[in-house]
């Protein structure tokens, strides 16, 4: 297990990510952060809609395509929180709706079709149940040897105080950015909700981070906490 200093500010470029686990405290946490190189990347923000949250243009003017940058990261369908880099969010949502499974929604969804970087799909789905807190991570991502092989994957963890699991898009930055590999990082929670964000927004490359979002979710029902950063206020 390693820091999140380590887990992500090592890295210039994580492009999108998601942490899931459980606080020194003992509530649920989720996060997810975007990075951007491109105008139309840097130019979001996050706007909470409810009890999740949705990517919106800081500036229209500016929005040049909003395909695979306008969508809802995080969606809450009790006792369950998804959080997703793309509108497979809405895929797991109606799975979960119809008695199906993260791993089916996820199974009809493949890489985003960006080429020549095939930005992998992350996906986390986060559940508190009879007094437990476990979560679901997965990438999905183009595979080495065709242009329409999709490599699936998946890992399950039961959520344990102070520790974490971290996935993200990219291992670094490049021109095609090189995708993810291997499984996510183990990493510790230290800290209150607000501690975290601070440690969080610090990590990420300050030229390149663009949003962040932080949820803690106490096991004795008591409301959920969450912070917003938008690099463009």
């Amino acid at each position: 297990m390693i820091g999140l200093q380590e887990a992500v500010g090592r890295n210039a470029y994580p492009g999108r990510g998601i942490i899931m686990g459980r606080s020194e405290g003992g509530a649920a946490v989720c996060a997810y952060f975007v990075m951007g190189r491109s105008v139309n990347s840097r130019n979001r923000v996050f706007v909470q809609e409810g009890d999740g949250l949705r990517t919106r243009a800081h500036d229209p003017q500016k929005l040049a395509d909003p395909t695979l940058v306008i969508y809802a990261p995080v969606r809450v369908l009790s006792p369950h929180t998804i959080v997703t880099n793309g509108d497979q969010t809405d895929t797991i949502h109606e799975a979960l709706t119809e008695g199906k499974t993260f791993e089916d929604a996820l199974r009809t969804r493949t890489f985003e079709p960006d080429g020549p970087h095939w930005t992998p799909r992350v996906s986390g789905l986060l559940t508190l149940r009879d007094g437990a807190v476990r979560y679901a991570l997965s990438i999905l991502k183009r595979a080495p040897d065709g242009p329409e092989a999709c490599q699936r994957f998946f890992f399950e963890y039961e959520g344990a105080a102070g520790q974490g699991h971290f996935l993200h898009t990219y291992a670094g930055d490049g021109d095609p950015l090189p995708s993810f590999a291997g499984e996510p990082a183990a990493v510790r929670l230290a800290g209150d909700i607000d501690a975290l964000t601070a440690c969080l927004w610090n990590c990420l490359n300050a030229q390149n981070r663009v949003a962040l979002f932080v949820r803690f979710i106490p096991m004795d029902g008591t409301p959920a906490q969450t912070r917003v950063c938008n690099k463009l206020a």
